[in-house]
């Protein structure tokens, strides 16, 4: 097993045993943001969309974001432990934002410190699921909307509780709603619906995570003449689709073969999917040139 090697605010430490600091205040109280990003031929991909939503989300939350945290320095430190760790294919890479140690409830600073770590990924480009999920609505706890929840905070326990629930029920991955019942989101994707060619996707405004791979896929779809549409889809709207996927970081999209008992097709996924592996192909190797 090849030796990993994680940052923990600026000291690189081989990825064995405890390397979080005693106090952390994401550790006691889930206070502070984090990132999922791939990495393709042995670098990160979409660093700058993944690195505005991280600006945004302390911003949100009241963490000072430092001047010198720029791109470039999340990437160099980023391609740094891809060296050392020896990922020179597909791999993934998690970076934390914690509120600086101190205080209880009231923070002593809202200064920040970050924690990256890095891992091999089986596979390079992204890749279809072979077997569509089989998805169903979760019901036990809706998602509020507020200025939270489109970033992706260290609060993670409603997506742990349903993708737990999902699992017992012998389910892929159940759905999430919001207060006013429009389905959202999944546990760990954001939600496409296709029909007749059209792609529709729920709203920010309706509490969705503000998900990377999203923004990419709406705008590669209409890049390629595909048409996108942000509004609420309610449950009766998955009956009628056509198609559903679903979208993250390091998955790329996710097919949907089944909503209780609709079967679904995969063309227009299959078809995206192809399109971002093309662009990050074509992305990478300029950068190489």
């Amino acid at each position: 097993m090849q030796d990993l090697f994680v940052n923990n605010n600026g000291a690189v430490l081989p990825n064995k045993g405890a390397t979080i600091a005693a106090g952390n205040r994401s550790y006691l109280y889930g206070d502070g943001l984090f990132e999922s990003i791939r990495i393709m031929n042995g670098k990160p991909i979409n660093m700058v969309n993944h690195f505005n939503r991280m600006v945004e989300g302390a911003k949100a939350i009241k963490m000072r974001f430092p001047s010198f945290f720029t791109v470039e320095f999340f990437e160099d430190k980023v391609k740094e432990l891809i060296s050392l760790s020896g990922i020179k294919e597909g791999g993934k890479c998690r970076i934390s934002l914690d509120r600086a140690l101190g205080g209880t409830y009231i923070p002593e600073t809202n200064e920040i410190s970050y924690f990256i770590e890095v891992y091999p990924y089986e596979s390079n480009y992204f890749e279809l699921n072979s077997k569509g999920y089989e998805v169903d609505i979760y019901r036990e706890i809706k998602k509020q909307k507020n200025f939270l929840a489109n970033f992706k905070t260290k609060n993670g326990l409603l997506y742990v509780m349903t993708a737990i629930a999902a699992k017992e029920k012998g389910l892929d991955d159940y759905l999430l709603i919001n207060e006013n019942d429009a389905v959202i989101e999944s546990s760990n994707s954001n939600l496409f619906v296709v029909s007749n060619g059209v792609l529709y996707t729920p709203s920010l405004e309706d509490g969705c995570l503000a998900g990377t791979m999203r923004m990419q896929v709406i705008n590669i779809a209409l890049t390629h003449g595909i048409k996108v549409y942000e509004c609420a889809i309610l449950p009766q709207n998955l009956l009628a689709a056509d198609e559903i996927f679903l979208t993250n970081a390091i998955r790329g999209i996710v097919w949907v073969g089944g909503y209780r008992t609709k079967r679904y097709f995969n063309t227009v996924g299959r078809k995206i999917q192809s399109y971002l592996n093309d662009y990050w192909d074509n992305q990478l190797n300029e950068t190489e040139e």
